[in-house]
């Protein structure tokens, strides 16, 4: 038994071997602490595993071999962006009104400025946005990244693009709700339920996107604000991610569930993912059309194209991710 299945077995011992979520167990999931945290860390860590000077991470899962199976997903032709459409307006998920469009003078011109981390903007993250006890991914010092942009783990790593399958994790629908209520949880057992119900196993090179309704929540009651209340994938979870060898994680917010419930650390998904595993993330994605498109297919995989901007040192880039179906 791998360590990873370990800490997944523990989980469900610990809630007397049920495969359904437990809310009233919450509290007894590893990691519960910034201790516990950190074992993880040590443990789990793609760190030297591609070579000391790695800067892709689990970009490496993606080889030609898993491009060629994506490619052979396409069957209908159907394409599905999943980015949100930049929002200008300040609202409470995004405060700082973080996209701005000025036309020139000709009006035949303009100028985009973006501050595109935060909750506004679909987008994604470089290997050097996260760091974790005072390292980078594959134990770079945060010296590397200067005012003129990160000396390693930039966004430029990623210049020629990702190709992979991509799999939708439709945790409403599992759940048989519109959309999940902020703070909700994700288990593995829920990740591996919707396996099940919707015939697919994730597998090493896949992006899995997580679908919390986040769009359709804020369609039905309004913005809310999404920095530290936000459904997304509890921090047990990572043992698993690293067991399937899963090279990207997405979600229509942040990816983890804020509050985190682990005690000392305020993203532990995206610190792990980011330090720990070399995994970039792709925050606020829209995924409501990719979620209907997939229900009328009744298909949860499809090929995935991604391709940011290779600003070089660039701690991530907005993007414009393409399911094809």
């Amino acid at each position: 038994m791998t360590s990873a299945i370990v800490f997944a077995a523990a989980a469900t011992l610990l809630l007397g071997g049920s495969t359904a979520t437990l809310e009233g167990q919450d509290a007894t999931r590893a990691p519960r602490n910034l201790e516990e945290f950190d074992a993880m860390f040590r443990e789990f860590s793609n760190w030297g595993r591609w070579g000391a000077d790695d800067e892709r991470g689990t970009l490496n899962l993606i080889t030609p071999a898993k491009t060629r199976q994506a490619a052979a997903l396409v069957r209908s032709g159907i394409t599905v962006s999943l980015a949100h459409n930049p929002m200008p307006g300040a609202a409470p998920d995004n405060p700082d009104a973080a996209f701005d469009h000025v036309m020139g003078q000709s009006l035949r011109s303009d100028t985009y400025t973006f501050t595109y981390h935060g909750y506004g903007v679909s987008h994604i993250d470089a290997l050097c946005h996260f760091l974790h006890n005072g390292r980078l991914y594959n134990d770079v010092p945060p010296s590397a990244t200067t005012s003129e942009g990160c000396g390693k783990n930039g966004i430029q790593n990623l210049k020629n693009g990702i190709v992979t399958r991509g799999v939708l994790l439709d945790i409403p629908r599992l759940k048989g709700v519109p959309y999940l209520e902020p703070a909700t949880p994700i288990y593995i057992e829920d990740i591996e339920a919707w396996e099940r119900r919707a015939g697919v196993t994730i597998s090493a090179g896949d992006a899995i996107f997580v679908y919390t309704g986040r769009w359709a929540r804020r369609e039905a009651l309004g913005p809310w604000r999404v920095s530290g209340n936000s459904a997304g994938l509890h921090a047990s979870v990572i043992p698993w991610i690293k067991e399937r060898d899963v090279a990207f994680v997405g979600s229509d917010a942040a990816t983890d569930v804020m509050p985190s419930m682990v005690e000392g650390i305020t993203q532990p998904l995206h610190t792990f993912l980011i330090a720990g595993l070399g995994s970039n993330i792709f925050d606020n994605m829209d995924l409501e059309a990719l979620a209907e498109t997939a229900a009328r297919e009744n298909r949860w995989e499809f090929m995935l194209t991604a391709g940011p901007i290779p600003v070089t040192g660039g701690t991530g880039s907005p993007l414009n991710p393409i399911a094809v179906f």
